[in-house]
């Protein structure tokens, strides 16, 4: 039987830690790395509704995309929902394991998936990883259309890719779209390097408002499709490599996906 080490050992190989940024906080964050695992629940947020699922469906490991501890904690109160997550998964032995800006920064990682849905080619990083000497790796990615397309189609690609609950644009809206720079989550820090980069548009979330006024006198296009839209795609294909893993190694092991939806809600 699988421990949460030898899950510990498989992330390395795909989602490296070195990759993550100096910042983040990735790894083992919850539980005992000697702990067997029979089921595992992956997801993109660690709420307390999702350890409350893990629990009543006996999982022993759970899986996200954002780090549960993410700043240094000064105490642990369980009537906060950070203390509340922590404490119910070590009271139900439950692991948690984050693979936040690693996952973001690996060739076919959250970036990479959003450029492929999209049906961009050639694509490459925003940003290259500084920690790697892969030039696959970094955050972000930019790709091409080997022909132009209308924005109503680029639009409707981007609805079929991700699902976006809205589409916040600002800068100038050009008449058809070529180059395209993509980065899951928030990014939007990123885009005077997609402007350099040749980008028509930029997808990304959390777009701040000095950059949406900057993109206005920059005249580049920027499209804020939300946070857990441009990243929650890629976690049934996270989902299919560990299981591929697992099924290599011969581990009689069940693994899904928890349905999260967006916490952002249009009224």
């Amino acid at each position: 039987m699988p421990i949460v080490q030898d899950f510990l050992n498989i992330l390395q190989h795909i989602t490296p830690e070195d990759l993550a940024e100096e910042w983040d906080n990735v790894g083992l964050l919850v539980g005992n790395p000697q702990q067997a695992v029979n089921r595992i629940l992956l997801a993109l947020d660690p709420s307390c509704s999702l350890i409350d699922l893990a629990c009543s469906g006996r999982y022993d490991l759970v899986i996200t995309h954002h780090p549960i501890i993410f700043r240094p904690l000064k105490s642990l109160r369980t009537d906060t929902p950070t203390g509340k997550f922590i404490a119910r998964a070590t009271g139900a032995g439950i692991s948690v394991i984050a693979c936040h800006t690693n996952f973001d920064s690996i060739e076919g990682g959250v970036s990479d998936i959003l450029a492929t849905a999209l049906g961009l080619t050639m694509t490459r990083p925003l940003v290259q990883a500084s920690k790697s000497c892969d030039p696959s790796c970094g955050l972000g990615r930019i790709g091409m259309y080997p022909l132009a397309v209308p924005v109503a189609t680029f639009l409707a690609r981007l609805h079929q890719a991700c699902a976006p609950p809205w589409i916040l644009e600002a800068g100038h809206r050009p008449q058809q779209v070529a180059t395209v720079a993509v980065c899951g989550g928030s990014c939007s820090d990123l885009a005077e390097t997609a402007l350099r980069h040749g980008a028509d548009v930029f997808v990304t979330a959390e777009v701040k408002h000095s950059v949406a006024r900057w993109a206005e006198d920059a005249g580049l296009w920027i499209l804020d499709a939300g946070h857990f839209a441009t990243e929650n795609p890629a976690m049934s294909i996270f989902k299919n490599r560990l299981q591929q893993q697992a099924v290599d190694l011969r581990w009689d092991i069940e693994i899904d996906t928890a349905g999260q939806q967006s916490p952002l809600r249009l009224v």
